[in-house]
């Protein structure tokens, strides 16, 4: 169980700092640019490799949670989450005023499925009664509440109405949605390193 942990953290660490690499070698602006623009940066190839690793560490977290009795949902949710970003990673988006290709289509599909079902595990997790189980609620809904600003965009535009990503914050809520829903899969993994807090699951979300 520690060892899937360690390496479940391990995993989005290393994601994590491929990440912010990836940011300070490009010269985007991360308020207006969404991070899918960053692949056609120089170092762009950090993307995929940095979406693959919160992938693995996905998986390795699921897996403990599936060893500690934790719901089916919880761990399909957190697998799909996983296969998300994967998808996410491997499908590039399309560069700015391209029509949208397959490829482009599965990323941005994929984008929303992952945005969308790390707040449902984080919900079924609080429910679940496990330990941060309050911080987790709280993380999960404001991902929901933020994923909102993100979507609207959007929705605008299926509509005609012209809304460009520098009229809008697009890369700061975006960023936003990740970051929560990777505190969300931390408290999720540290929920199970204390013995104690994994005898006290719900039998109900078990």
């Amino acid at each position: 169980m520690r060892g899937l942990l360690v390496s479940g953290f391990a995993a989005i660490g290393a994601g994590s700092g491929a990440m912010l690499t990836l940011h300070a070698s490009s010269n985007l602006d991360p308020l207006h640019s969404v991070i899918s623009e960053y692949v056609w940066q120089s170092a762009g190839w950090l993307l995929p490799v940095s979406l693959t690793l919160f992938a693995v560490g996905s998986a390795f977290i699921a897996e403990a949670m599936r060893r500690a009795g934790m719901s089916r949902w919880i761990v399909a949710l957190l697998l799909a989450w996983g296969a998300s970003m994967f998808m996410i990673g491997a499908f590039p988006t399309d560069r700015p005023g391209v029509p949208l290709s397959m490829s482009g289509g599965i990323h941005r599909y994929a984008a929303f499925a992952a945005f969308m079902v790390m707040p449902l595990a984080g919900l079924l997790l609080a429910r679940a009664r496990i330990r941060y189980a309050k911080a987790v609620r709280i993380l999960s809904a404001l991902s929901l509440g933020v994923l909102l600003l993100v979507v609207i965009p959007y929705v605008v535009r299926m509509f005609g109405i012209p809304l460009s990503n520098d009229d809008i914050p697009a890369g700061l809520t975006q960023r936003a949605v990740v970051v929560i829903e990777l505190g969300v899969l931390a408290l999720a993994g540290m929920s199970l390193l204390k013995p104690s807090a994994r005898r006290g699951v719900s039998p109900i979300m078990a």
